[in-house]
């Protein structure tokens, strides 16, 4: 399938193979990761690598989903339109497409507030808030100047962050190699805990390392060639991103024990610095800084997209649909999707953002996994990626063993989004019922 037999899109398909693929790798390979560690650390032990590598493939169970629906349904709006045909309910529909726009919107915020966290403070002693609105206006002007030009600078930002983790892995072969670090700690377990149990339990929390290729799918109308180009930059993203949390969970474990891991809030930091190899720690709180704004960065495309495909769907307010002419970028889902992030920056902490983008990404896994089995008897006429039936069935088990993982307070913050998200569905539904029931009772008789 060509690019120029796809459908027509409002949209510039701009976007390479090599684009795509580094566009996902650079979500995947996001901030998270850099104090993540230490989390999972306090969970497995010194076996961080085991987790790591069993949320990747929880992660590709669901990836191989939006394989297939992406390459069958290449439209803007991602999971919100594989609901809508899957389903055929406006009202489900929505809910999926505002989860998402509201986990992107959440995370955004997260991001926002970690930019403007201690990383920041080594370089500039800056109110966090004020930061934080700034650094969420930046992320607006570049997605708004254009989608090539945003993704050459992921493509700049995500060599740069991917430079920090291989630069972990290359200091823990150092240490290891000199006699100073500890092998033997990769595969110990905390005593007096089961090794399934623990490998289970930091394997939910190591997920969300992976959350974040999803994205992808709302720039579908801008990718050239996309049924032949998404699958691979889509999977081979997801194992480029796995196997360099593999080594990094090896080379910190390698370095220092995991109870020094668990006690930093910057875990990867204290790596380096114990592997005494001359990087200042200014370098790598640079690093750590492009890595978060690289995440923002892919995340508000994400929400701005998602937002614009409900508005073309009818699901929000057609003014969402507005693109600059010369730009053709949707400007006003851009500048209500930032604005909302500013919002949620101003009222939650970092962990409770954090955990509630888990919780509304995964009723969107859910979703999308079950769509994938009900649109087998929907055939398309082009062909597409087709993955086998137990792929999504063990994709829907993976996403309600998550859930069933999730705190009470995450599940409070979520549903007071998932509130106010069906009141803007009400608010935009209820103009265009008037006027369908005006068109009823206005129409001629016989």
């Amino acid at each position: 399938m060509t690019a120029q037999a796809e459908p027509e899109t409002k949209l510039r398909r701009a976007v390479s193979g090599r684009l795509l693929y580094l566009f996902i790798l650079g979500d995947v390979l996001g901030a998270g990761v850099y104090a993540l560690v230490g989390a999972v650390a306090a969970e497995v032990g010194g076996a961080i690598w085991v987790p790591l590598l069993a949320a990747l493939l929880l992660a590709l169970l669901t990836a191989a989903s939006y394989a297939e629906l992406v390459t069958k349904y290449p439209r803007a709006g991602g999971s919100a339109v594989f609901a809508e045909r899957a389903f055929r309910s406006p009202v489900v529909a929505f809910l999926v497409g505002f989860c998402m726009l509201a986990a992107g919107v959440t995370s955004a915020a997260g991001l926002a507030l970690a930019f403007a966290g201690d990383y920041l403070a080594v370089f500039l002693d800056v109110a966090a808030t004020p930061a934080a609105l700034l650094f969420l206006l930046a992320v607006a002007l570049l997605n708004a100047r254009g989608i090539q030009e945003s993704l050459r600078a992921n493509l700049v930002m995500t060599l740069v962050e991917t430079s920090g983790l291989v630069l972990v892995v290359v200091l823990g072969a150092l240490v290891l190699g000199r006699g100073d670090g500890d092998l033997g700690r990769v595969v110990e377990f905390p005593p007096g805990v089961s090794a399934a149990s623990a490998v289970l339990s930091a394997a939910l929390l190591a997920y969300y390392s992976f959350v974040g290729f999803e994205t992808s799918a709302n720039v579908a109308e801008e990718v050239r060639d996309v049924r032949r180009v998404y699958p691979r930059a889509l999977f081979g993203a997801l194992l480029t991103a796995g196997a360099v949390y593999v080594l990094v969970g090896l080379a910190a474990a390698v370095v220092l024990p995991p109870e020094e891991l668990a006690a930093s809030s910057g875990p990867l930091l204290e790596v380096v610095r114990a592997a005494d190899a001359g990087i200042p720690d200014r370098l790598f709180s640079l690093i750590a800084l492009i890595a978060v704004a690289n995440g923002a960065l892919l995340t508000m495309i994400m929400a701005s997209r998602m937002a614009y495909g409900m508005a073309e769907q009818h699901l929000l307010p057609a003014v969402l649909g507005r693109v600059l002419p010369r730009r053709r970028t949707p400007w006003v889902a851009i500048t209500v999707t930032t604005l909302v992030a500013m919002g949620l920056s101003l009222a939650g902490d970092l962990p409770t953002l954090a955990n509630t983008v888990v919780l509304l990404l995964l009723f969107v896994f859910l979703s999308t996994n079950t769509a994938v089995l009900v649109l087998r008897r929907d055939r398309v006429e082009t062909d597409h990626f087709r993955v086998p039936a137990v792929v999504p069935v063990l994709g829907i088990g993976s996403c309600l063993l998550l859930l069933s993982q999730q705190e009470a307070v995450t599940w409070g913050f979520a549903g007071v989004l998932l509130a106010a998200g069906l009141l803007l569905y009400l608010v935009t539904a209820l103009p265009r019922r008037r006027a369908a029931a005006r068109a009823r009772t206005d129409a001629p008789v016989g």
